[in-house]
């Protein structure tokens, strides 16, 4: 199975296990832990089989700025792909150990790069292991040539502060949190301690769990009848979270469902929750 035809956007295990065998397959693990996690970081887990790390922290983001997760330089986005052997012809699979929890933001990085053909693996290394299929205790050497991946910048998939702090009052812009309820009220502490509780005012609160069911995304059905409840009427959206992870994860899930005219606001929480001059509601 050599072609390079355009991949589906979310696969399955059934469909990973017939295609390993691709030479234009990019196999990555986007695992990073979760904030909200008490579990050892270091824990070992087992690894798919061709996968290379795609290491969200400290490749894949920005190192000159001091939030997390932040959007890296379109320059040093490509050559970091180059590096693991990725061109304008591979196909881009990502999965995480959660199931799906970083994969989407893996996934967001290549499209707002200019790179469509990216999927996600629907549940991750657990439904991997859940099939029995086989795993490995090591990621794949890259020892292939340097891909010739090129960078085309989407700016229009990021949003800045003052970008949302605009958007807050704008009869066609809605905001969407995707963290926990608790953490959205403000009625549970945020895991990083130097922020502020509560939310952006305007915004609505969908948590990224509610899109999930055992791991995987929700079927389209149920996500539809989300979007169908929120009255869109075409709004551009604009999706936060803590930190731009969890935020990828409703950019997704509306993509699949049709639902393009949406942004991630890279800084996030993170950003909002210890601006000075940045209005919160509880």
């Amino acid at each position: 199975m050599s072609s390079t035809q355009n991949i589906p956007e979310l696969v399955d295990d059934v469909w990973l296990s017939q295609h390993l065998d691709d030479p234009h397959l990019i196999l990555l693990d986007a695992s990073i832990k979760n904030v909200m996690d008490q579990e050892n970081s270091n824990k070992n887990y087992a690894i798919l089989p061709k996968a290379q790390f795609f290491d969200l922290k400290k490749v894949f983001s920005d190192q000159s700025v001091s939030l997390p997760n932040m959007v890296p330089l379109p320059r040093n986005f490509e050559k970091a792909c180059r590096a693991l052997g990725i061109s304008k012809s591979s196909k881009v699979v990502i999965y995480d150990t959660k199931g799906i929890y970083s994969s989407p933001r893996a996934w967001f990085l290549f499209k707002i790069m200019g790179f469509d053909n990216v999927a996600i693996l629907d549940g991750g290394l657990p439904a991997w292991l859940q099939a029995g299929r086989r795993t490995t205790n090591q990621y794949q050497i890259t020892n292939k040539e340097q891909g010739s991946f090129k960078a085309r910048f989407r700016p229009e998939l990021v949003v800045n502060a003052e970008e949302v702090l605009n958007a807050i009052n704008g009869p066609h812009k809605l905001i969407i949190d995707a963290r926990s309820h608790g953490r959205f009220t403000g009625t549970e502490p945020e895991p990083r301690a130097d922020l502020k509780a509560g939310h952006i005012p305007g915004s609505i609160n969908i948590p990224y769990t509610e899109l999930l069911k055992n791991g995987k995304f929700i079927d389209q059905v149920s996500l539809k009848s989300v979007l169908n409840t929120l009255n869109l009427n075409n709004k551009h959206l604009i999706f936060t979270c803590g930190s731009g992870i969890t935020a990828c994860i409703l950019k997704f899930a509306f993509e699949q469902s049709g639902y393009q005219n949406a942004s991630v606001y890279d800084g996030s929480w993170t950003e909002w929750g210890q601006l000075s001059n940045a209005p919160i509601a509880l």
